[in-house]
């Protein structure tokens, strides 16, 4: 049973169970147990979790597992970490609809012409820094490939991407002639969630003779990190585009 102290409301808290012959990770069926929970109510708005380190303990899971399970719910906006509060359910219910699109999707439905040029691809081993972010043996082989994506004629995006090679074939001519998100969904793959950041910095030397830029000129940057229904990492990119030609859209909304 998940132990909690109640903010703004009294009530027990409905037990959690894991199933450590599933295939689906530990930390994402504690995610969703505790998701399915938030959205039907049963854990009300203000509720407040104890900290990791016991719910950890009580389950039996290992820390770095509650945490990663905790930091999903965070990132889909279910919890909220407070300094001096602890983590707290923002919401009883989310309804907001998330769409996971590609570039190349995007520059289709903006009637861009889209081409794609691969300029590297392969199959290594997961690099150290990717390894416990995907969930995979040290060791395990991914696709590791580098695009330049064009609009209308025009270089717009270098794209830098890994992707699990135990999901789906991969070809360079694939990734010419698709988007990397219509592949995966070909392949069976339901993207489901992603995390994303995005920021700002000038090209090299290299970018800028690859983009038509002149060296130092503003590029944008976005590091995404793609999930499946099932909680596993399917995609891992490091895109910059020129910052003459792309902008970042985003629509805000208050509660």
């Amino acid at each position: 049973m998940w132990p909690l102290r109640e903010v703004a409301v009294n009530q027990p808290a409905p037990p959690i169970q894991v199933d450590r012959n599933s295939p689906v990770p530990l930390y994402f069926q504690v995610a969703q147990h505790l998701e399915q929970q938030i959205e039907s109510g049963e854990l009300a708005t203000g509720s407040r979790l104890e900290n990791e380190i016991d719910l950890a303990d009580q389950l039996g899971l290992s820390r770095p597992t509650m945490r990663r399970a905790i930091q999903y719910l965070v990132d889909r906006g279910l919890l909220v970490r407070k300094r001096g509060v602890g983590t707290q359910v923002v919401h009883t219910k989310v309804r907001r609809q998330v769409e996971l699109t590609s570039l190349y999707e995007d520059l289709v439905k903006a009637g861009r012409d889209p081409r794609t040029r691969v300029l590297s691809f392969g199959r290594e081993p997961a690099p150290a820094t990717l390894v416990l972010e995907f969930g995979l043996a040290e060791g395990t082989e991914v696709y590791a490939f580098e695009r330049l994506r064009y609009a209308d004629g025009e270089p717009l995006a270098l794209m830098r991407n890994y992707v699990p090679s135990g999901l789906m074939d991969l070809t360079p001519e694939d990734l010419e002639r698709h988007g990397l998100y219509n592949l995966l969904r070909a392949a069976g793959v339901n993207l489901r969630i992603a995390r994303q950041s995005i920021g700002a910095r000038t090209a090299t030397a290299a970018e800028a003779r690859a983009l038509g830029e002149t060296r130092g000129a503003s590029l944008l940057t976005m590091e995404r990190v793609a999930y499946d229904d099932h909680g596993r990492v399917v995609e891992h990119g490091k895109h910059i585009y020129r910052a003459s030609r792309y902008s970042f859209d985003l629509t805000l909304t208050g509660w």
